[in-house]
């Protein structure tokens, strides 16, 4: 089976153009499968044998394990797409996946901060960052209060590029100056599987980016690692920054707001999505800004914009 799993991984990174976050997901879900199949000290029985009872035992095991439901449905997904790969190459007869229901999952409307909230969160970034330098150096140096305004000035950017565009946090560290129209505030995005779209951005972060250029110039003027000069974003060593960096920083920016909100990067994707389509924003162009595939995708957004709406009636309504 593992000849088989390599061929996959190879077309799905080769023909499909799959992110390698995913292909190493795919990966890892395939190789949990072969261990399932295979007892200690024997082989994996041959593809041809293996059928929908299995790959129902292999389900049954996940929820033995108790893994959430969305972990079980991906995997079913992957072992699907795996087994749709086999037909195809004509290295099995059928796909035993395709006979498991995939579990039901909940419907989850995600909390979308208000644009007042967002504006207030991101309008507050210097104080707060100040308090933190505060707390944690009592007699800060020169070096460290510079490198303070340095990074401010960098992360400030990246959020407000982040709400401005409503990019996915990889495709904000994967931007490259030559995706960038300073003049037209536009950027050329590579999305999933390598689709490319055009995406505008405001005023409020192009003036952020005004003032993170000259400290981008700064960090590339004496690196500490090997430096990515075509980077947009980079992080205090002179290199690409990464999406796990990007996490982190929305993470500490929450908690020095000292907000009981669970903020993370996506949030910021949905804000700008919901934001537009309260505005009376086509849910059509909404879906290209995004980068969506399907339409379905983009129309959970009307659900969270629903369900505002309902809690604005229940609150103002006298016979609500």
């Amino acid at each position: 089976m593992k000849p088989v799993i390599e061929k996959f991984i190879h077309y799905l990174r080769y023909e499909r153009n799959v992110s390698p976050d995913t292909i190493r997901e795919y990966r890892r879900d395939m190789e949990q499968f072969e261990a399932f199949l295979t007892p200690p000290g024997e082989a994996a029985p041959p593809l041809a044998e293996i059928d929908h009872r299995m790959v129902r035992e292999y389900v049954g095991s996940m929820y033995d394990r108790k893994l959430e439901r969305a972990s079980v449905a991906r995997r079913l997904a992957s072992l699907r797409t795996f087994f749709k790969f086999c037909v195809r190459e004509k290295l099995a007869a059928q796909n035993p996946a395709r006979l498991v229901a995939t579990p039901k999952l909940p419907k989850r409307i995600p909390r979308v901060l208000t644009a007042e909230e967002l504006n207030g969160f991101l309008d507050s970034l210097g104080n707060n960052a100040a308090k933190d330098k505060s707390k944690r150096a009592r007699k800060p140096t020169a070096r460290s209060e510079e490198e303070a305004k340095v990074i401010l000035k960098r992360d400030r950017a990246i959020l407000e590029l982040l709400y401005a565009s409503g990019l996915r946090v990889s495709e904000l560290v994967g931007l490259d100056l030559g995706d960038m129209d300073r003049r037209g505030q536009m950027l050329r995005v590579l999305g999933k599987g390598s689709k490319e779209r055009v995406v505008p951005y405001g005023g409020k972060a192009q003036a952020a980016l005004e003032e993170y250029w000259p400290v981008r110039d700064e960090i590339l003027a004496h690196p500490r690692t090997k430096a990515a000069p075509e980077a947009v974003f980079l992080n205090h060593l002179g290199g690409r920054l990464t999406d796990r960096s990007v996490h982190l920083l929305v993470r500490k920016y929450s908690r020095l707001a000292n907000v009981n909100w669970d903020l993370h990067p996506h949030s910021l994707r949905h804000a700008f999505a919901t934001h537009l389509l309260a505005d009376g924003a086509d849910l059509r162009a909404i879906q290209e800004l995004l980068g969506h595939v399907s339409l379905s995708t983009t129309q959970r957004y009307t659900q969270a914009s629903i369900r505002k709406l309902t809690e604005v009636y229940d609150k103002a309504h006298p016979h609500a």
